[in-house]
């Protein structure tokens, strides 16, 4: 018989294989899923344990959570355990159903589990899962890896941690603005840049949790919560809810520091205060668009992170609804349920404020009420006396503050504006500058006996770059390397304080491409003729054609003007459309998030690089859609300097700079050796 179908004795066992495979699949089919586990690994993601994404610090507070969906409609989870290493955690799990609160996508029979505020002391890799059961009793178990990440055995600790951040700048932008500033002679720079005097420089990758090209909020979080955020979210990871606040956490830097050694917060901003990287040091949200919920955070939660100074712009969050130019809405504020185990475990474990929906909040009275001295403008912060004063909260513009150049211009007397200057068409002529801001910021929080962490942000160098307003940003830069200066001479009268110089992306992908070939009259002219073969070709001078551009700075550290003969030429490789006639443009682009944008005399400003410089006819393609630069994956430039500096070498992750700051700060610098 088996010579007679030799065909099907042959294929017996692959039918059997296929009926068990098929049976396989039904048990399969039959059981719960775990769609999303968190903290998020590549082990859970694709069954492979490198690399570890997930990095913490011993002790260093985060939340564990897992969706589960069951296999069909009419079955619900029951309950979740969650286990480390195999071990059972004794927490309490809060278990959200996702009959409403959740994202489309996502079963209204499914369900979150979560434990809030765990930490781990033990060093080195570590497995954990979740173990869901469904109404039927059917299981399923999933499993990720995350590292605690070992102190080492350290020197002199550090008490003071100075973190400048140029938004957006890059090696391109470092370099245009030290022509500018500086000038150079037979191929060598007259006067560096002050951040080009630190000792110790490192090249930092910038990629966020879902994108080789980051945004703001996880460009800055990296470097503070030595994990990455999925673009637009800070302090979090991702999660299925379509709240904003309660994503699961992970302990900031400043948290930490502040946990463990009574550390105090500063931030110092150019951008409205609840922006990406100002929040990104402070709150945790799932949207760096909720502006109500963000700036309430930052002073309900301060308890948590030390918070003393803030300053920047943002005043329309602090403004009770009902005043005119408040931005404050419930849409983006939020309140806890104190019931509901999914939120309430957030209050308890992390001693958080539950928040309140309260649109009428007057949030700058409340700041004055917890010891805050308060300043509107330049003149009423210099009134501060630091000596008397426990906290400082500074608003010096409803949204972002105006940009370096129009600041100075407004100081000149220059009245390129509307009506006047550009920050008197804006109703806030007497802004500080950065330098200034980071003075009375560090006088205040030197008093502090544990030390302080202080962001500084250079916040426009992003926003012009964006808007390929190339003077504007080269300025900006001018004046946030005017307060490094401000960190780097305070961090040389002690020797316990490091400053560390660096950006949370590149903007724009900025070229130096060369200079003008003509004067600024003739390039004038050359505008009134247009076109391209005006304005490009008998313009753009490359190679030896661009010789040195000589810019004449004023004794409060500007240019006199940057239409110069023979000016610098920036070009963009992340451009919109755009219209180029190369000369600086004496109005900015319109804000779109000030609150008068669209009332005279702001609406007569530009509305997008496609509306100014139309005179020349020289049109400019971009490679990307919309009226805007973007950013680009580029690494960007790091420098270091004072104690612990030398750790900063080499191309590093972001990431990686919190784990060096934390180790400084908490166990004492290590000096590298160079051969691990």
């Amino acid at each position: 018989m088996k010579s007679l179908f030799p065909n099907l004795w042959r294929d017996v066992p692959n039918i059997g294989l296929s009926l068990l495979a098929a049976l396989t699949t039904l048990s399969a089919e039959a059981q719960p899923t775990v769609s999303r586990l968190t903290p998020p690994s590549e082990l859970f993601a694709n069954q492979r344990p490198v690399p570890i994404i997930a990095r913490f610090l011993p002790d260093q507070r985060f939340d564990l959570q897992a969706t589960i969906r069951p296999d069909d409609a009419s079955k619900t989870i029951r309950s979740a355990v969650f286990s480390i290493d195999g071990k059972t955690i004794d927490a309490t799990i809060s278990l959200k159903s996702c009959e409403e609160g959740c994202k489309p996508s996502i079963p209204k029979n499914a369900a979150i589990a979560t434990i809030r505020a765990f930490s781990v002391d033990n060093p080195g890799a570590h497995t954990f899962s979740v173990t869901a059961t469904q109404s039927d009793g059917q299981t399923v178990t999933a499993t990720g890896n995350f590292e605690i990440v070992p102190f080492e055995t350290g020197g002199k600790k550090i008490k003071n941690i100075i973190f400048m951040l140029g938004d957006g700048m890059g090696a391109s932008h470092r370099t245009a603005a030290r022509i500018m500033a500086g000038g150079y002679a037979q191929g060598k720079a007259i006067n560096g840049l002050v951040m080009d005097s630190f000792p110790v420089s490192g090249q930092v990758k910038t990629a966020s949790l879902n994108s080789i090209v980051t945004d703001s909020s996880p460009g800055m979080t990296a470097y503070v919560l030595g994990n990455k955020n999925d673009n637009n979210e800070q302090g979090v990871f991702p999660d299925d809810t379509i709240a904003f606040f309660d994503n699961p956490r992970i302990e900031y830097l400043s948290e930490y520091l502040h946990r463990k050694q009574n550390k105090a917060l500063g931030i110092v901003t150019t951008a409205d205060v609840f922006d990406s990287t100002p929040a990104g040091n402070a709150v945790h949200t799932s949207s760096r668009s909720a502006g109500t919920g963000i700036v309430d955070q930052f002073l309900d939660d301060r308890s948590l992170t030390g918070l003393t100074v803030l300053m920047g712009g943002g005043r329309k969050w602090f403004l009770t609804a009902e005043t005119v130019g408040s931005a404050r809405s419930a849409k983006n504020d939020y309140a806890f349920s104190e019931t509901d185990p999914h939120t309430a475990e957030i209050i308890k474990r992390w001693k958080t404020s539950p928040g309140k929906i309260d649109i009428n909040r007057d949030l700058i009275a409340d700041f004055k009420n917890s010891g805050f001295q308060y300043a509107s403008d330049k003149s009423s912060m210099d009134a501060i006396d630091i000596s008397k004063a426990q906290g400082m909260l500074g608003l010096f513009a409803f949204s972002n503050m105006n940009v370096a150049v129009d600041k100075i211009d407004g100081r000149r007397g220059v009245k390129n504006g509307i009506t006047g200057s550009v920050v008197s068409d804006y109703g806030l002529p007497d802004q500080p500058m950065l330098d200034e801001m980071a003075a009375k910021a560090i006088a205040l929080l030197d008093k502090k006996k544990d030390g302080f962490f202080l962001l500084i942000e250079g916040a426009s160098i992003d926003k012009q770059a964006h808007e390929m307003d190339s003077d504007r940003w080269m300025v900006d830069l001018i004046e946030f390397d005017r307060a490094v200066k401000v960190a780097q001479d305070y961090a040389k009268s002690r020797d316990d304080t490091i400053v560390i110089v660096t950006a949370d992306h590149e903007c724009s992908g900025a070229a130096v491409v060369g200079a003008s070939k003509v004067t600024d009259s003739r390039l004038q002219e050359l505008i009134q003729l247009g076109g391209q073969e005006n304005v490009r070709d008998k313009v753009v001078g490359i190679y030896e054609q661009a010789g040195f551009p000589k810019y004449s700075i004023e004794k409060d550290g500007y240019p006199t003007t940057t239409n110069i003969d023979r000016r610098l030429l920036i070009t963009y490789a992340a451009n919109a459309d755009r219209h180029e006639d190369w000369r600086a443009n004496p109005l900015p682009n319109q804000d779109v998030q000030q609150p008068f944008v669209k009332s005279a005399p702001l609406n007569a400003y530009p509305k997008n690089s496609l509306a100014r410089d139309i005179e020349g006819k020289f049109l400019v393609t971009g490679q990307v859609p919309g009226s805007r630069a973007v950013h680009t994956g580029t690494d960007v430039p790091l420098s270091a300097f004072g104690p612990g500096a030398w750790s900063f070498t080499g191309v590093m992750d972001n990431t990686d700079v919190f784990f060096k700051l934390a180790q400084a700060s908490i166990r004492g610098v290590v000096q590298p050796t160079w051969d691990k």
